[in-house]
């Protein structure tokens, strides 16, 4: 059985040359100044269908023998992964059928329909998507791409702490003195995680998780998998995974630690990144930028990268946060 490791992290980033987008690492005089510090953003709102996800999705799909290619993917996903499966279906030559909840935001559903994927909807909060994806997998004989589970996917997003830590050596930002980054099922931290141990081991990971939907702050206090308490919902649609991955989990017990962040500090992190920094970043792409502002990271006189992790956002939900007309829940 393949087990993720820091050499998959690197044969991934093979694997992905010249199909996965080499994001910027961006820095923002407006920012630092503000924030104290330098702050080195990794642009994975600029990645191929939008998001990190196109990396682990990629390097999962490109490696199916011709007879899996035959028979196509399923995934289940609130629309990040649903697209980046669909792009690189695409790409290799394959079908994909992608479960998506149905309170999905509508660009990303509209995504994966561009991408020539088959959409499939469920109730998220009285259906299991890991048992339609399941029961879809088994009676068409597809392959079932999961969104974190599985180490080509965790490998896939570790090349982004790679190019992080090269990003940084040629700006003169090495080593790091901290790396703050979203967490749900945890593929991508986790893959991050394998890259910074190996390349710049002393650099804390800090994970980040929206407000209610805290189950690997919860997880990692407890030394254990555990569920977040019923929540009331959140823009971070991104991330809200009910527990950590099994595969992703012992991986990212070596996180520094875990923070959360509310709507309300969320919403102002995307505006900000839109009128200051002049990106479009998702709710659920912008809570390590959310952390960092809020006062949440530390980060006066340190060099902090943050990941931008994907940049789908609702484009009603979007300009009712930059015309300040949105009201989070409390």
């Amino acid at each position: 059985m393949h087990i993720a490791s820091f050499a998959g992290v690197q044969d991934a980033a093979r694997q992905i040359a010249g199909h996965a987008v080499r994001t910027p690492l961006i820095e923002s005089p407006a920012l630092n100044e503000r924030l104290g510090g330098r702050v080195l953003m990794k642009a994975e709102n600029l990645q191929l269908a939008g998001a990190f996800k196109f990396r682990g999705a990629y390097n999962r799909i490109s490696r199916l023998t011709p007879d899996e290619l035959k028979r196509g993917v399923v995934a289940y996903s609130s629309g990040n992964h649903a697209q980046a499966v669909a792009a690189a279906a695409r790409m290799v030559g394959t079908h994909a059928i992608i479960v998506m909840p149905a309170d999905s935001p509508r660009v990303k559903v509209e995504g994966v329909i561009a991408f020539g994927g088959e959409v499939r909807m469920y109730d998220r909060y009285t259906e299991s998507r890991e048992a339609i994806g399941e029961e879809i997998a088994a009676s068409k004989g597809s392959i079932l791409v999961r969104p974190f589970d599985d180490p080509y996917v965790i490998e896939g997003q570790g090349t982004i702490g790679l190019e992080i830590i090269d990003q940084a050596k040629a700006v003169g930002a090495a080593p790091l003195d901290q790396l703050v980054c979203g967490a749900s099922g945890g593929g991508l931290i986790a893959g991050i995680n394998l890259s910074m141990a190996a390349l710049s081991p002393h650099t804390p990971v800090i994970a980040v998780e929206p407000k209610h939907y805290n189950d690997m702050q919860l997880s990692i206090a407890a030394g254990e998998r555990l569920t977040h308490p019923p929540a009331p919902g959140t823009i971070c649609d991104a991330l809200m995974t009910d527990r950590p991955g099994e595969l992703t989990f012992p991986i990212n017990r070596r996180v520094d630690r875990v923070e959360t962040v509310s709507d309300a500090e969320v919403a102002a992190a995307v505006a900000y990144a839109f009128k200051v920094l002049k990106l479009v970043v998702e709710p659920g792409g912008a809570v390590s930028l959310a952390a960092v502002l809020a006062g949440k990271v530390r980060t006066a006189g340190l060099t902090t990268a943050v990941v931008l992790s994907g940049g789908n956002v609702d484009p009603a939900l979007f300009a009712a946060i930059i015309e300040d007309r949105f009201t989070p829940i409390p």
